[in-house]
């Protein structure tokens, strides 16, 4: 379930009034939090490669995958092309990424975790991780709304999207494929609702907690949440064909606990690697 940090677990639940405040002020927030704020350092570009290196570590970004592009990083980063280059030669460097000419060329994600990654990933998560608890918690309550709305306004033809992502996901050989499954599966759930604002907003809070970058953090090859996943996603299936809409509302905030605790579980690791 998602819980607020510093609410008891058995408090009274936000009433539809309260959730309104909370997606109005998220949808009406000019502001950008720390998560998504433009690069204000000494060095830009360290704080460029440590940011880069953590989606890489968190699964934003898998091995044998592309980098978006320098113009396009420069638009998420809100930094120069200049600092760009800097920061992708330093992972570079590093052997986080290896870099290919020509029309396919780029910069390559090699390995997910180096010796440089867990100092990155402390550098990039420590600060941010109050702010990225709130955004967990706030995460969990907008996906239940998508599921909720899903189940009550669900057509034929979306639930056969449902399905055939489902079957994609059940399928899957690779990390990446699963991902794309994944993507396919909830982009699926949200076209259900038929509200192009719940859609947005879904999609921002992904970025928010993926550090800025548009993709789910997928973490590393794990058959416990492979399972777990799939599993889930075939329940929150069932309650959307169902049309049982608070089912499919309480089922999809329990599984969008996965990219919390998989963050989680990376900010340890690294922290176990300073303790050595």
């Amino acid at each position: 379930m998602c819980n607020v940090p510093g609410v008891h677990p058995d408090a009274t639940p936000p009433t539809t009034d309260d959730l309104s405040r909370m997606l109005g002020q998220v949808l009406g927030d000019t502001a950008q939090p720390s998560v998504l704020s433009p690069v204000k350092v000494q060095s830009v570009a360290t704080e460029v490669a440590d940011r880069l290196m953590t989606a890489v570590a968190i699964g934003d970004y898998l091995p044998g995958e592309r980098l978006p592009g320098e113009r396009e990083l420069a638009t998420i980063l809100d930094v120069s092309r200049a600092t760009v280059r800097e920061a992708i030669g330093r992972l570079q460097a590093v052997g986080i990424v290896e870099i290919k000419r020509g029309r396919t060329g780029g910069a390559y994600v090699r390995a997910s975790w180096t010796e440089a990654t867990a100092s990155a990933v402390r550098r990039t998560l420590l600060p941010r991780w109050p702010e990225l608890e709130q955004l967990f918690d706030l995460r969990c309550l907008v996906e239940g709304l998508v599921a909720r709305t899903a189940a009550l306004r669900r057509t034929d033809e979306d639930l056969a999207a449902m399905r055939v992502a489902l079957d994609g996901y059940a399928q899957a050989r690779t990390l990446g494929q699963e991902q794309v499954a994944d993507a396919a599966f909830h982009g699926a759930v949200l076209a259900a609702t038929g509200n192009p604002k719940i859609s947005a907003l879904s999609r921002d809070m992904l970025t928010r907690v993926s550090l800025g970058f548009p993709v789910e953090p997928y973490g590393e090859d794990d058959p416990e949440d492979y399972q777990r996943a799939l599993i889930e996603h075939r329940k929150i299936y069932e309650a959307i064909a169902a049309g049982d809409a608070e089912q499919a509302g309480s089922l999809a905030e329990e599984h969008f606990t996965l990219t919390s605790d998989m963050m989680r579980a990376m900010l340890e690791r690294a922290q176990e690697r300073a303790a050595r």
